[in-house]
């Protein structure tokens, strides 16, 4: 019996081709911290020194309904982008600097112009957040999506000193609380 991936309708040249688009664009996020390669099954990174008692913190999330938007307008690098600021914000609230961000890419058939967009758009949200992007998962899965759509989801970990732990405990009458105008459509929200 005959088990070759491009019978079951998975194209592993273009996951190949693919991933070579995208390694400038996550090399462009690493520094010395960053211990593996493109194409490794896990992402290596060393903490370093300087933390005296450090706690990670980690998070992982999607963009959601987004896609949908994404998908209509054929705009695919700001939903990487805003996968990447959306966890960054949520680890942000407890004090925690992001440090490395992994992603997950699911679809029906591998478009490498859409993967290479939104890659290179969570690329440019590690670059702004001062994060790494040292790994992920490209899943094809023929007759499971939709034709031309994907799901895309991310997970990130960051490390505040334990004494520096935002919980909300400190939080008192009269404190302030500060508000930023949107920089523009985010995550979720469409459906």
């Amino acid at each position: 019996m005959s088990s070759k991936y491009s019978e079951s309708g998975v194209d592993i040249d273009a996951a190949g081709k693919a991933l070579k688009g995208i390694g400038k664009s996550v090399r462009s996020t690493w520094d010395s911290r960053v211990l593996s390669e493109v194409g490794n099954f896990g992402g290596l990174f060393d903490l370093g020194k300087g933390y005296e008692n450090p706690v990670l913190v980690s998070r992982i999330d999607g963009v959601g309904t987004k896609l949908k938007v994404a998908f209509m307008s054929g705009r695919h690098g700001t939903v990487g982008e805003d996968l990447v600021n959306h966890c960054v914000n949520d680890i942000l609230v407890q004090g925690a600097y992001p440090l490395f961000f992994l992603d997950y890419f699911g679809c029906g058939k591998l478009d490498t112009a859409v993967i290479t967009d939104v890659i290179s758009g969570m690329a440019r949200g590690c670059r702004n957040n001062g994060c790494a992007l040292i790994g992920g998962e490209t899943a094809e899965m023929p007759g499971f999506y939709a034709e031309g759509e994907y799901d895309l989801a991310g997970c990130i970990v960051g490390v505040v000193e334990r004494a520096k732990i935002i919980d909300g405990s400190r939080i008192k009458p009269g404190d302030s609380v500060w508000a930023l105008p949107s920089a523009g459509l985010h995550t979720n929200g469409y459906s």
